[in-house]
């Protein structure tokens, strides 16, 4: 009969906590403490203004309707899953948390928002693969008008009115009204930002200039009627003849290429602005610590300043989360935290060569709500964020991106008319399979150069740590949970077999 072995107490202790470290993994840093300081001039953070107002009773739930609402207030999409969170940890006065919201991979934000993959056609007479010029029919019925009306602001042009637009005489259109820029929650809480004392005086002439943009990128959609515009005698009927008719004019032109600290919130409090970063996981370990960089989502979009005899304006281009991808004002005070770098400038040729980018990026995106209008949220993420269409003229004008997330679908970019732009969305670096992304589009999100200008506490000292890495070649990467957990397993089986060879060494030795 064989002898029964047993493992004395204190190998059975061993193999337990083998397995248990294996597991779990070993912490041996004392937990992160999110600093609160320093802070810019008259702004707190958002858990500051959290802790005196989430025992209010009713205020949680508005200010997350307010986040929920959507439109124009941010750039960050807050899905069902990330209201969630967000109510989890300020209900649970997680206030560490609450200030490094969410702090997620794109690998855990891709389910939150619903990857979509197959596109939804609304229109069967234009199908998937119409060459460009084919006929369509009836164009523009009232659902098509209805589709455009809802995502490209055009003022009071219509698609299918042809007209000339003089630029030689001073816009009528009303001047910027802070009383409709921000609103009152209560409770010493207001949404929105006032006026940009520079840009504001500007807003009649710069928002006739974005929707006459809008209107002229909209005449080579197939049907539309065309509109022309006319400055000092020169006349133009795309975007990018608009500006060589300006320059022809003595109007100056540049085009930045901006980026900035992106602010899902706009919130104030007691008059004090309320620092809102959206931080995603960089995936990139901070050296001496057992943490991931977490940079806030940046912003980006082209802007266009021009100065002349007739026109004194400033538009921007971006796709928002309003679905739109259009010229727009930007004529709003930014809070000193978001900061701001222009990346590249472009003058003369090259400023009209971007805006002729911009102008068939909208007429691309145009032709995907035609087809596509039941995209969730205006096609906002599977057609990309505002990153996407910068980074993807950024890569056409200089040969590279340097912007992180970009969340398109590179399969929803198969319309034939549009040639040009898909194989530029096509191009660009996806952060949608959980993906590390690369150091530079990280660094090149950034609104600054200089890290110590960055008044998000703590934000510079990961940052200064990480690019130092970077440049001296020792940057290492965090792992996937996937990864973890695959080691961890792994680390469980090498303790299993090593506590096998013991008992099976104690065995032999027994026998």
């Amino acid at each position: 009969m064989r002898k029964r072995v047993c493992l004395s107490k204190g190998v059975r202790r061993g193999v337990c906590v083998g397995v248990v470290l294996a597991l779990i993994g070993c912490r041996t840093e004392a937990p992160y403490v999110v600093p609160e300081t320093p802070m810019p001039p008259n702004t707190i953070l958002l858990s500051q203004m959290m802790r005196e107002l989430s025992a209010t009773p009713g205020f949680t739930d508005a200010l997350l309707a307010q986040l929920d609402r959507g439109g124009k207030h941010g750039p960050a999409l807050m899905t069902p899953r990330l209201i969630k969170r967000l109510r989890e940890l300020i209900l649970g006065k997680d206030w560490q948390g609450l200030d490094r919201f969410p702090g997620w991979t794109m690998q855990e934000v891709n389910p939150a928002v619903g990857v979509i993959n197959k596109a939804v056609t609304k229109h069967p007479e234009t199908p998937v693969g119409t060459p460009s010029g084919a006929p369509t029919e009836k164009w523009p019925s009232g659902a098509d008008k209805g589709v455009i009306a809802e995502y490209l602001d055009l003022g009071s042009y219509a698609p299918d009115k042809a007209e000339t637009v003089s630029l030689d005489k001073p816009s009528t259109l009303p001047g910027l009204s802070n009383a409709e820029l921000v609103s009152e929650m209560g409770a010493g809480i207001v949404r929105g930002d006032v006026g940009n004392p520079k840009l504001a005086p500007m807003h009649p002439e710069s928002q006739r200039l974005a929707d006459v943009l809008n209107r002229l990128g909209l005449n080579a959609l197939e049907g539309a009627a065309t509109v022309t515009a006319e400055v000092d005698g020169k006349t133009a009927t795309t975007p990018q003849e608009l500006m060589q008719a300006l320059v022809a004019t003595g109007h100056s032109l540049v085009v930045y290429d901006s980026r900035y600290f992106a602010n899902f919130g706009h919130f104030h409090f007691k008059g004090q602005d309320v620092m809102m970063p959206f931080y995603v996981n960089s995936q990139i370990a901070i050296p001496g610590t057992n943490r991931s960089l977490l940079v806030p989502v940046s912003h980006a979009e082209y802007e266009w300043e021009i100065r002349g005899p007739k026109v004194n304006a400033d538009v921007s281009f971006y796709f928002g989360i309003d679905g739109k991808a259009e010229f727009r004002t930007m004529d709003t005070l930014d809070q000193a935290w978001v900061l701001g770098r222009h990346a590249h400038e472009y003058r003369n040729a090259d400023a009209v060569e971007v805006t002729r980018l911009a102008g068939k990026m909208l007429l691309a995106y145009v032709h995907q709500h035609l087809r596509r209008p039941d995209l969730p949220f205006g096609g906002y993420y599977p057609l990309g964020v505002c990153q996407d269409g910068v980074a993807a003229i950024e890569r056409k004008m200089t040969g590279h991106d340097t912007l992180f997330p970009n969340t398109t679908e590179a399969a929803l970019w198969d319309d034939p008319r549009d040639a040009e732009i898909n194989a530029m969305m096509i191009a660009i670096p996806k952060d949608r399979n959980g993906g590390a992304p690369a150091p530079e589009r990280i660094f090149g999100s950034l609104p600054v150069t200089d890290f110590q200008l960055i008044t998000i506490p703590g934000l510079a000292a990961d940052l200064e740590a990480v690019h130092a890495a970077w440049q001296d070649g020792s940057l290492e990467r965090t792992r996937s949970w996937m990864e973890k957990m695959t080691l961890r397993l792994v680390g469980v089986a090498v303790v299993v077999v090593l506590a096998g060879i013991v008992v099976w060494r104690r065995r032999l030795a027994t026998k």
